[in-house]
């Protein structure tokens, strides 16, 4: 008998795979509205950025669908969705972002320290490429990666450089894809072209610090735009629903632990 390989699980996949079995077996049935998130989260013993995750991959996957102002509620049609489908396609929007402010943060005080006037040219350039973008209307990450991975390459550490290059290649992934449809719009880009402004002021500066902390704020406030974009949309704070054809079913009051 061959040996199967055996994959390490993320979280939030084991929370969707659980969500998705009950959905299959009829506790949540077609149509009927997910409970609020924070009702969910304590059941499942998890965070809330976790079960976020979760219930975009769901979403992904064809099992739930997400009404804006509303909720989220399980599709009438699963029926046709894959029972295995849930993606497993790299980490979620809201643990990617918390690793890069994490990682970038310091990079921007290492770019602060070692750039050189090239470097700080090609910030320019790359701060100005986003200012185009945003004067075309245009919601493209060219030149917002550009900027990052040029001041990746500011710190003259090619291993640091490389770590931010998978970082930005793991936002890719469909879940990342499926937020940002959300999260982007208009009126966002001025305050992260400022963002990203304040960075390289920093960094022109030699102020390891203030870079730093310029960065911090940039991706604090990204990841506060993602929660509001997703709360927005899913509405997942217990307030009253719409009025929404479709069974409702009360979930049960029982503690639901992620299997390992």
């Amino acid at each position: 008998m061959p040996i199967i390989r055996v994959e390490p699980s993320r979280l939030y996949r084991r929370i969707a795979d659980q969500i998705r079995d009950l959905i299959l077996a009829g506790e949540f049935p077609p149509g009927s509205r997910l409970p609020p998130e924070r009702d969910l989260a304590q059941q499942f013993g998890v965070s809330r950025p976790s079960l976020r995750e979760a219930l975009i991959a769901l979403e992904i996957s064809g099992f739930v669908t997400v009404m804006t102002g509303s909720g989220i509620y399980v599709r009438t049609d699963f029926a046709g969705a894959e029972p295995m489908a849930v993606p497993d396609g790299g980490p979620g929007p809201f643990e990617l972002i918390r690793a890069r402010r994490l990682i970038e943060s310091e990079v921007a005080a290492v770019a602060a320290r070692e750039a050189t006037e090239a470097d700080i040219d090609g910030l320019e350039d790359a701060l100005q490429q986003m200012r185009d973008e945003d004067a075309r209307h245009e919601s493209r990450e060219d030149a917002d990666r550009l900027f990052h991975l040029r001041l990746a390459g500011a710190t003259q550490n090619s291993a640091l450089s490389l770590v931010v290059q998978g970082l930005w290649d793991q936002g890719r992934g469909r879940m990342w894809e499926k937020m940002q449809l959300r999260m982007h719009n208009a009126g966002l880009r001025p305050r992260w072209i400022a963002e990203h402004s304040a960075v390289l002021d920093a960094v022109r500066a030699k102020d390891a610090k203030a870079a730093r902390r310029a960065m911090q704020a940039h991706l604090s406030a990204v990841e506060e735009e993602l929660e509001d974009a997703w709360n927005a949309a899913a509405k997942l704070d217990g307030s009253k629903a719409a009025e929404v054809p479709g069974p409702e079913k009360p979930f049960a009051e029982k503690t639901l632990k992620v299997k390992s």
